[in-house]
């Protein structure tokens, strides 16, 4: 089996060279750039399957520029993306997990604890792709139908583009129909670790789903959220209530 490639877009040469070093032993190939100029050009050179990329980069691009362009390339627009960068604040948090980054870790960092973070992705990535394997599964409620071996979803008959780790978080809770999840439960069971009581990626990545499959995201019909509790999975095509 071919190694596994992970990009570091990080202008701190201790940094990268201590990630590097790491991330080699756990037995990565690792490809490290100091800004986003020049991790696309390196991408002209060799692909990757990981991106760990700083914020505040030097140049005329910063990390959110080059996420920007990752994600709306076709070659990108599915690989994971780690944020690792000294700006704590919510609202950066927020903004990188809105531009459809799989996770936010701040400096100072413990390098074990993002190791497990990234084989953490790739797992989950693993588990979708046994999902494929296992034969064509559909998920219908009303007029959303998740097509499980396809990794693909529609609604009223139109195509709705998701990024890997929000089709996975719909297809748990659609198979959990009724089931009220908090959100610590969906961070273990999506994200496979502890983000020690920083549950506001589950509400970034719900919203997001929201503004994609439902009608009014204000007034949402298909995951509903319960006060004090989580959220929930409801076809508003049955007549039952949960």
């Amino acid at each position: 089996m071919a190694k596994k490639s992970i990009m570091i877009v990080e202008d701190d040469p201790a940094i990268s060279e201590m990630l590097s070093l790491n991330l080699t032993k756990e037995g990565y190939e690792v490809i490290t750039a100091v800004s986003a100029d020049e991790a696309l050009k390196k991408l002209e050179e060799k692909d990757t399957d990981f991106f760990i990329v700083d914020i505040m980069l030097p140049g005329s691009m910063d990390g959110f520029d080059l996420i920007r362009i990752l994600k709306s390339s076709e070659d990108y627009r599915n690989t994971p993306v780690l944020i690792l960068s000294a700006k704590d604040d919510a609202a950066d948090k927020v903004a990188g997990l809105e531009l459809g980054s799989d996770d936010y870790v701040t400096k100072p960092f413990n390098v074990r604890e993002l190791i497990a973070r990234i084989k953490s992705i790739f797992r989950r990535q693993a588990a979708s792709a046994q999902m494929k394997e296992e034969g064509p599964k559909k998920i219908t409620a009303k007029d959303l139908i998740i097509d499980t071996e396809r990794l693909e979803v529609w609604v009223g008959g139109n195509p709705v583009s998701l990024t890997p780790l929000e089709f996975d978080l719909l297809v748990f809770l659609a198979k959990n129909e009724g089931k009220v999840f908090s959100r610590d439960v969906l961070l273990d069971k999506l994200w496979g670790y502890d983000y020690y009581g920083d549950t506001r990626t589950v509400d970034v990545h719900i919203r997001r789903l929201r503004t994609k499959i439902e009608e009014d995201p204000s007034n949402p019909k298909y995951i509903i959220t319960v006060r004090g509790k989580g959220y929930k999975f409801r076809d508003p095509g049955k007549e039952r209530n949960y």
